[in-house]
């Protein structure tokens, strides 16, 4: 056996085994925007977990899931909610659109006043929305905000 097959078939086990434990990807689709470059650097603040939910991987570009089966999943590139009766508020520097979903359990945040949009639907029976909100502030940060909420709630 040549040296360098040997070396492959000795490597091959480590490169399997991690991908051996790793569950299926969650699918999501892309935002309309998701190619716009400020996405990456929110992609890449990203917290590795959210409220003991580990971070996932996903079959779209500027998508993030956290937990199996998702609690949260992220889109950016989304668009700027426009005005709405929904409720907003601020949660470490960054404004959220709270809107509840169908299914009881269902809420979708959209960040207010910055371009790319950044959506997240959470199922708050397992994650709470504060604590994603707050979670996710870092990553918001990096993309400036150009207009604020005018009656948000702070938190």
């Amino acid at each position: 056996m040549s040296p360098r097959r040997r070396l492959i078939l000795l490597a091959l086990p480590l490169v399997v085994a991690p991908l051996a434990g790793c569950g299926h990807a969650e699918v999501v689709e892309p935002a309309p925007s998701a190619s716009d470059a400020r996405c990456s650097e929110v992609m890449l603040t990203l917290p590795t977990d959210i409220d003991g939910q580990p971070k996932r991987t996903t079959t779209s570009q500027s998508t993030a899931a956290w937990g199996d089966p998702a609690a949260v999943v992220l889109r950016c590139g989304t668009e700027d909610p426009g005005p709405t009766n929904d409720p907003c508020t601020t949660v470490g520097g960054v404004d959220w659109v709270a809107h509840q979903n169908e299914g009881k359990d269902s809420w979708t945040l959209t960040a207010y006043g910055r371009v790319p949009g950044v959506q997240v639907t959470l199922d708050t029976s397992r994650v709470s929305s504060a604590t994603v909100a707050g979670s996710l502030k870092d990553a918001m940060q990096t993309i400036k905000a150009t207009k604020h909420c005018t009656s948000a709630q702070k938190d």
